[in-house]
């Protein structure tokens, strides 16, 4: 069961998991009307071979939940390895056998009057999971503008924390950027600086090292990101600078691309018209593609640590 092409047959909603149809989020609650939630986007992937569904970094993604929280004031009902175990559950209970997607979601509930305070709404919480396949193309290189939506600043409402409410900025800027013919944009910060995607990470290549802005830059702390990280140095033997990125450097860099939990590695082939490298996925790009996919199924055994089986007891 599902709306809109998500499909699936349970949800958890702390305590319990309903049937999809049944579940609701009340009008009344203060995450609907002002925003205040914070949740994660979190793969799943099946691998055939095993008959395992492998959650990719699902701990780290629920410790992000957990620190998001803190921002807002919103605690989960759980410590990580109970919220681990819920989305394994919802997992089970969908029978899901095929690569899908995890969204847990902690909002402030009804507040006893109306107003923008959080202090006295209650903190609610619930999990869904849906097939999901190719967000961005990973095949072929993307078409990118840099946007006139300037990057949200940590002062304002921090990208540091995934805050429903502040979504609404890349949400412009996704929908400028499509509505002229484009793939994605690339956010800059108030002072112009190179930020990150609409809803991904970036790196750059240049002269065989991996750079991208520092977590100063008003960026989400990606996890995709600091599994790219990992990879390029201790399998890859890159060298990888995080530092503040000025917009010249997109234009004259061997390679871009973007990475994150539903854009995984997509590379840039054009940046406001100009072309980066040959325009097409460049070749360090396309070597983190095929290393990121052997990871993220659980076939590399150095990297296993990071996925965790839905079906089989870890």
């Amino acid at each position: 069961m599902g709306e809109g092409g998500f499909s699936c047959e349970y949800v958890y909603m702390a305590p319990d998991f309903v049937r999809a149809e049944e579940a609701a989020v009340s009008i009344w609650s203060h995450g609907f009307n002002y925003g205040t939630s914070v949740f994660e986007g979190i793969r799943g992937y099946w691998n055939a071979s095993e008959g395992e569904l492998y959650i990719f970094r699902l701990p780290e993604h629920l410790d992000r939940l957990r620190r998001s929280g803190r921002i807002l004031g919103i605690k989960l009902p759980g410590d990580v390895p109970e919220l681990t175990e819920f989305c394994c559950e919802l997992v089970r209970r969908n029978r899901f056998q095929e690569d899908v997607y995890l969204r847990p979601v902690a909002y402030k509930g009804v507040p006893p009057e109306l107003g923008v305070t959080l202090t006295h709404a209650p903190d609610h919480f619930l999990i869904y999971g849906f097939p999901l396949g190719e967000y961005l193309s990973r095949d072929r290189a993307l078409r990118v503008c840099i946007s006139s939506w300037q990057r949200i600043s940590d002062n304002a409402a921090p990208a540091r924390g995934k805050i429903g409410g502040t979504y609404v900025n890349p949400a412009l800027a996704k929908t400028d950027a499509v509505e002229r013919g484009f793939d994605e944009c690339i956010m800059l910060t108030a002072q112009g600086t190179v930020a990150e995607g609409s809803t991904e990470n970036l790196f750059l290549v240049q002269g065989g090292e991996l750079i991208t802005p520092s977590v100063t830059e008003d960026i989400l702390v990606g996890i995709t990101r600091d599994t790219i990280i990992e990879l390029a140095e201790s399998a890859m033997e890159l060298k990888v600078t995080e530092r503040i990125v000025d917009r010249s450097e997109l234009y004259v860099a061997d390679e871009c691309f973007f990475c994150g939990t539903g854009a995984e590695v997509s590379g840039i082939g054009e940046i406001d018209g100009r072309q980066i490298g040959d325009g097409g996925v460049g070749p360090v790009t396309r070597q983190i593609q095929g290393l990121y996919r052997k990871v993220v199924r659980g076939t590399l055994e150095k990297y296993r640590r990071w996925c965790t089986p839905a079906y089989k007891p870890t």
